[in-house]
C-alpha cells in the first residue's frame, strides 16, 4: 500500500475523534516516519492528548502519558533500581519512556532537571538507569505539550538546546464554529477513542521510515532549502539562527512531505509549506525583535524574500 493511501487511512481513523485537523495529523504522522518529536502548543482543552492517544491506537503501539509538575524528579520518568526484600535483590523498573507514543503534558512545568532527563530519550533514543542502557521500542515518538497562556505563572520554559530537540511544533487552535458544531454532535453519546482501530501495523511504520529516507533533493532544492537556513542567521531580528540540526530536520520533514503526497522527490513547494513548523522555535530573536514581531512573523518574511529555483526538479 502506498504512502498517500496510509495517509488517508490515518485521517479517517483519527478523523472520527479530531475534527478538522488533517494537517495536523500529517504533521504527526511526518514526525513519527522522521523519528521526531512533537511540540504541541496550545489551550488546554483542545485535544492534544486525545491526538496523541489516537497515534497510538492506531498503530497498535503502547501509549503513556506523564503530567508534569515541579516535584516530579527525574526517575519518574527514566525509571529506577528499587531494593526486592522478598528477593534480597536490586531490580530494574523501568520509566514511563519506555512505550511508543510518551505523551509529555505540560513540560514546561517540570524544572530544568526534569526536563533535562529528557534529552537522552529523545536524541539517543535510550534511556540509561544506574549505569544500566535500556533501548527504547520503535517506533518512538514524544509528544509534548506547554500551555502558552501560563509562559510566566510557575513554569520553566524550555532552553534552546531542548527546543533544538524538538522536530516540529505545532498549534493546535480553535475550531471553527462548523467544527466545533460537529464535535459536540459525535460527543453527544459516547467517546469516539473506543472506535479507533488500528489500521497500520508498527511494522509498516518502521518501513515506512526506512522508505522516507529514499526521497529525493535535487540541487537546486537543496541551495533554496540552505538559503532559507543562512538568512535566518544573517536576519537583523535574529540573535540566533536555525542550527546544523535544524538544517537537517528541515531536509527531513521535506522529505517526509513528499513521501505522504505519493512522490519520491522534494519540490520548493513543499520546504515553503512544511518551513514554519520546523525551523520557527528554533530561532531566538533579539530584544528589539521580539517586540515587533513574532517567530513565525520572521519565517514568513524569509520565504517571502529567499529567492525560489523555477522549476526545480527532483532527480540527481
Amino acid at each position: 500500500m502506498s504512502a498517500k493511501e496510509n495517509v488517508l487511512k490515518i485521517k479517517e481513523n483519527i478523523g472520527k475523534v479530531i475534527i478538522g485537523k488533517d494537517e495536523v495529523i500529517e504533521l504527526v504522522l511526518n514526525s513519527l516516519i522522521n523519528k521526531g518529536h512533537i511540540l504541541l502548543e496550545s489551550v488546554p482543552g483542545t485535544g492534544k492528548t486525545m491526538l496523541a492517544k489516537s497515534f497510538a491506537k492506531s498503530i497498535s503501539g503502547n501509549f503513556k502519558r506523564i503530567q508534569f509538575t515541579p516535584d516530579v524528579l527525574p526517575s519518574d520518568i527514566t525509571g529506577i533500581q528499587f531494593f526486592n526484600p522478598k528477593e534480597q535483590e536490586f531490580q530494574l523498573r523501568p520509566g514511563p519512556v519506555m512505550t511508543h507514543i510518551l505523551l509529555a503534558d505540560e513540560i514546561n512545568r517540570a524544572t530544568p532537571r526534569t526536563q533535562s532527563s529528557l534529552l537522552e530519550v529523545m536524541e539517543e533514543r535510550q534511556v540509561t538507569i544506574d549505569g544500566e542502557t535500556l533501548k527504547l521500542p520503535s517506533p518512538f515518538v514524544v509528544i509534548a505539550t506547554q500551555n502558552p497562556i501560563e509562559s510566566q505563572q510557575g513554569t520553566f520554559p524550555l532552553p534552546e538546546a531542548q527546543m533544538d530537540r524538538f522536530f516540529v511544533q505545532i498549534d493546535l487552535g480553535y475550531p471553527s464554529f462548523e467544527e466545533e458544531k460537529q464535535i459536540m454532535r459525535t460527543y453527544r453519546q459516547n467517546n469516539p477513542i473506543e472506535e479507533i482501530l488500528e489500521v497500520l501495523t508498527k511494522e509498516e511504520i518502521i518501513s515506512m521510515q526506512a522508505e522516507v529516507g529514499q526521497v529525493k533533493l535535487s540541487d537546486e532544492v537543496e541551495d533554496y532549502l540552505l538559503r532559507i537556513v543562512h538568512a535566518t542567521r544573517k536576519h537583523t531580528d535574529v540573535e540566533v539562527g536555525v542550527s546544523p540540526r535544524g538544517t537537517l530536520a528541515l531536509m527531513k520533514a521535506a522529505q517526509g512531505k513528499a513521501y505522504l503526497d505519493g512522490r519520491m522527490f522534494v519540490t520548493p513547494e513543499d520546504i515553503k509549506y512544511i518551513a514554519p513548523y520546523v525551523i520557527s522555535h528554533r530561532l531566538v530573536l533579539t530584544m528589539e525583535g521580539s517586540l515587533k514581531k513574532t517567530n513565525r512573523q520572521v519565517i514568513h518574511e524569509l520565504l517571502s524574500t529567499v529567492s525560489v529555483p523555477v522549476e526545480a526538479g527532483a532527480v540527481k
